[in-house]
Order: structure tokens, then C-alpha cells, then sequence
């Protein structure tokens, strides 16, 4: 008896050590771990990009389809309040906590001499140090573009202690940002390329071109507020070499890594191509409408296919689905179609302003002109060059050197189709095409927002970083509040 009593004592004491173990997981941060394989971080960093491709920051902003909404290539046809802009205030924590903080752990671990042995296996030390930083920056431009000052030189430091970190200015933030770019590009060496990359296959002279084109684009979008910085980075970032083909994000035929359109329109039909989008390119006989919308269906039934755009901003929604187009199916919201992350298109607009604005000697129409057909090269549109030269020939499309803002403005809205939060900040830098108030807007401004709120955390958990990112700002805490590139 006494012998059972004391198996049985020690298989408790077997099971309670054993127990502790399981325990003490707890005790473990599951987002900070000891041992992580840096390849899986960077594809899940880079899974984040496909969320912007919809323009959507899935899962990230409190509306997950506000940057094509806000750019109004796309309306919805029931629940039209976000085209009232009741959503203006959102959240930018998640991307802190999620993809920004995966590319911070990348770098820790490539630099820290007690894990930079291990993380190699993923890649040289300095190339996915490299591949990091570049991610961040792009991460970081979209964050500023949308809010303006943000988090920037103290963000990332919990591990620290630093839990309210300041905001910076977005100047600061964009000066910042271009040196980022181009020491990351200068770090790379002839080691191997990072593992995990599904997009540019581990070629670091394509992550390179990438990091070149991020500067290039905001070069651009700094010109006004800042010329001199913003025209020597443009030059630089040329001549150093940016994209030479459409990047695009590869969605697959599978559920876990789909186009979001498709997602969208899984079960449901909330979105439709708005009335000003469609009847502009009906009016121009701008081939690509056919690539960006389908037909009504009931067109197509009658054997006539036509194509009718959604009135935006609809006070009164409609309770019954109208006879409206729908993304297409086979160029937007297929399962698998690809959608840009930057576009030669968008190349080419920049070099057609940078000659505008005397930057170049080049001629800017030549530009403009590559660019308009760049984009229709992008939407596999079957043309000749008597089919474009007649497009292009248009007055209110054809260059004139004294319109050329109000021109590129048009016609680079028209290509971002697809890329909506990259439209909608490109309308609200260059003001063109005049888009359409709601019947009824719910914004705070009473007009179109020209930011993003900050998020009601903000000043509930950082408040005294808060008010200095007010004075930052330069103004109230309001969608209607320019951003220091949106220059007036």
C-alpha cells in the first residue's frame, strides 16, 4: 500500500512539473519570440502590400474600402454612408503592432551578433536588413500620407519602455524617409538575396528599383511644399534607376491569398464604378472603361451591352440593386488578378511633371503621352496607334503646356483605378478632376476629406504627443486640414 502511495505521488509530481512547462508558456510574448524565422516575417510583411492594392488597408482602417471610395472610382449602392464620409476616423495601430513591427524584429534579428548567425539562413545580413527598411518606408509614406504627422523617430520602441512615443512632422518624416531609402539601397551587398520574397524573387536590384520609385513618388508629391529637396531626390532617384515594367501584387487562386475584389464580391454586390468615372471615359471612347467595368446585365441580356455608372454620395440609398456596372470580372476582381503596386504609367506621369515644372529638359508631353498609353498597355488594351492618336487628340486630353496640371491630374486618376488610396491622394495634391460633393456629406468638414482623423486613442492614451502632433499638423484634428505636401 505504501508502495502505490508513493507511485502515486511521484507520477503527481511528473505530471505538476510537466504541468509548470505547459505553464509557463504563458509567460511567453507570442509576438516577440526567441526564435523566428525571418523569411516567414518578411512574406507576411508583404502580404500587408496586397491589403493597399485593393487600397484598403484590410482589416487595418475602421473602413476597409475607403482609398477607392474617397477617390470616388467607386460607389456604393446600399450602405452609402462611407461616400458620405461618416468613416473619416481611423485606426493606424494594427499597422504598428503588425507589418512595421515584423520589419522592426527582421532588422533586430539580422543585427543582433546573438541571432544574426541564424537569421541568415533567410539571406545575407544586409540584404534583408535592407529589404526591411525599404518596406518600412513605403509602410510609413502611406501611414503619413493618409494622417499626416505621425509616430516616426520614437515609434517601434516598446521593448523599451516607450509606449507614447512623439509624432513627427511629415516633413520630417518625408526627409527622413528619403535618406532611409537610399542607406538601405547602399547596404545591400553581393550576399544572398532574402527568403520569403514573393514578389520580387530575393532580386535585390529589383528591391533596390522599388526603394528608387518610392522616392521618386514622393519627390513628386513633396514639389510644392519643399522644391529644391523635392527636385534633387526626383533626380536622384531617376538616375539611380526605378522601375522599368508594372510591379504588380500576384494574388492566387486560392481563398487565403485572393484579390480582395473578388472577396468583396463573394456573396455580395455593395460596389459599383461611379457615374462621373463612366460617363468621362464614355464620353473620351476611352477603351480602358472596358477593361475596369462590366456591362449591366441588363444590357447584356438585351444583347446591347452598355455601361451605367453609380450616382455617388446617395443620401437616400437605394433599397433595391440598380442596373449599374460592377468591377470587371476579369481584370479587377478575377480571384487571381493582379493588382499595382506602382505602374510605368505613374512613372511616366512623374517624368511628364517633373519636365513641366523645368526640373528635366525633356519634353514633357512625350511623357504624358507614354504614360496615357502605358496604362492602356497595363489593362491589356487592344489598340493601334490610329485608335490612340485619336483618343489622345481630344481637346481636354491632348498636351497644352498651361494646362498640364489640371491635365496629368485627369488622366493619372483615370490609370490609378485599382490603386484607390494612391488616387484620392494624388486628386487632393493636384485638385484635379473636380469630384463630386454628396448630397449630404456626414464629414466634419461638411466637404470631400482631404485627410484622415486620428483615431480616438490617440488622445485618450498619448494626449500630450497628441497636441503636439495638432501643432504639428498645423491645424484641427479635421479631415478638412492640409497636409503639409497639399500645398494651396
Amino acid at each position: 500500500m505504501k508502495n502505490m502511495l508513493n507511485k502515486a505521488i511521484l507520477a503527481l509530481l511528473v505530471f505538476a512539473f510537466t504541468a509548470c512547462g505547459d505553464f509557463g508558456d504563458l509567460n511567453v510574448n507570442p509576438n516577440k519570440p526567441v526564435a523566428v524565422d525571418t523569411e516567414s516575417l518578411l512574406t507576411q510583411s508583404l502580404r500587408s502590400i496586397g491589403g493597399d492594392n485593393f487600397n484598403t488597408f484590410i482589416g487595418v482602417l475602421d473602413n476597409d474600402r475607403i482609398g477607392p471610395i474617397y477617390a470616388q472610382h467607386i460607389a456604393n449602392i446600399t450602405y452609402t454612408d462611407d461616400d458620405r464620409y461618416q468613416a473619416v476616423q481611423s485606426d493606424f495601430s494594427a499597422w504598428y503592432n503588425g507589418p512595421l513591427a515584423d520589419l522592426d524584429r527582421i532588422i533586430k534579428l539580422n543585427t543582433n551578433e546573438e541571432t544574426k548567425d541564424a537569421a541568415s539562413k533567410s539571406g545575407s545580413n544586409a540584404n534583408q536588413i535592407a529589404a526591411a527598411r525599404i518596406l518600412k518606408a513605403y509602410y510609413f509614406q502611406l501611414l503619413t500620407d493618409l494622417w499626416g504627422p505621425m509616430p516616426y523617430s520614437e515609434a517601434l520602441q516598446g521593448d523599451d519602455g516607450l509606449f507614447t512615443p512623439a509624432y513627427d512632422s511629415q516633413e520630417a518624416i518625408y526627409q527622413a524617409l528619403f535618406t532611409e531609402l537610399q542607406d538601405a539601397v547602399a547596404q545591400m551587398d553581393s550576399g544572398a538575396g532574402v527568403a520569403g520574397d514573393f514578389i520580387f524573387g530575393g532580386d535585390m536590384a529589383a528591391w533596390a528599383k522599388f526603394a528608387n520609385t518610392i522616392r521618386m513618388n514622393m519627390a513628386i508629391r513633396a514639389a510644392d511644399a519643399n522644391e529644391t529637396l523635392a527636385k534633387a531626390q526626383f533626380l536622384d532617384a531617376i538616375a539611380d534607376g526605378v522601375i522599368e515594367s508594372d510591379l504588380m501584387y500576384p494574388y492566387l487562386s486560392e481563398a487565403n491569398n485572393e484579390n480582395p475584389w473578388f472577396t468583396a464580391f463573394r456573396t455580395r454586390t455593395d460596389f459599383a464604378l461611379t457615374e462621373m468615372l463612366v460617363d468621362g471615359m464614355k464620353d473620351y471612347g476611352d477603351p480602358r472603361l472596358q477593361r475596369y467595368a462590366d456591362p449591366t446585365l441588363n444590357s447584356v441580356s438585351a444583347g446591347n451591352p452598355e455601361y451605367v455608372g453609380m450616382p455617388y454620395g446617395l443620401a437616400e440609398p437605394t433599397t433595391q440593386p440598380p442596373d449599374v456596372s460592377y468591377p470587371n470580372s476579369t481584370y479587377v476582381k478575377a480571384q487571381n488578378a493582379p493588382l499595382a503596386i506602382y505602374t510605368m504609367a505613374q512613372v511616366n506621369f512623374a517624368k511628364a511633371e517633373a519636365a513641366a515644372r523645368g526640373w528635366t529638359t525633356d519634353n514633357p508631353e512625350d511623357h504624358y503621352k507614354a504614360a496615357i498609353e502605358a496604362s492602356w498597355d497595363q489593362w491589356s488594351v487592344d489598340y493601334d496607334q490610329a485608335a490612340f492618336d485619336a483618343y489622345y487628340n481630344q481637346e481636354g486630353i491632348s498636351w497644352d503646356a498651361g494646362k498640364w496640371g489640371q491635365l496629368i491630374g485627369y488622366q493619372k486618376w483615370l490609370a490609378l483605378f485599382g490603386q484607390g488610396y494612391e488616387a484620392w491622394t494624388e486628386w487632393r495634391r493636384l485638385d484635379y478632376p473636380e469630384l463630386v460633393l454628396p448630397e449630404d456629406p456626414l464629414s466634419p468638414s461638411g466637404g470631400i476629406p482631404i485627410r484622415l482623423i486620428y483615431p480616438a486613442s490617440a488622445e485618450n492614451l498619448n494626449p500630450a504627443n497628441y497636441q503636439q502632433a495638432l501643432q504639428l499638423l498645423g491645424g484641427p484634428d479635421s479631415d478638412g486640414t492640409h497636409l503639409w505636401w497639399d500645398v494651396k
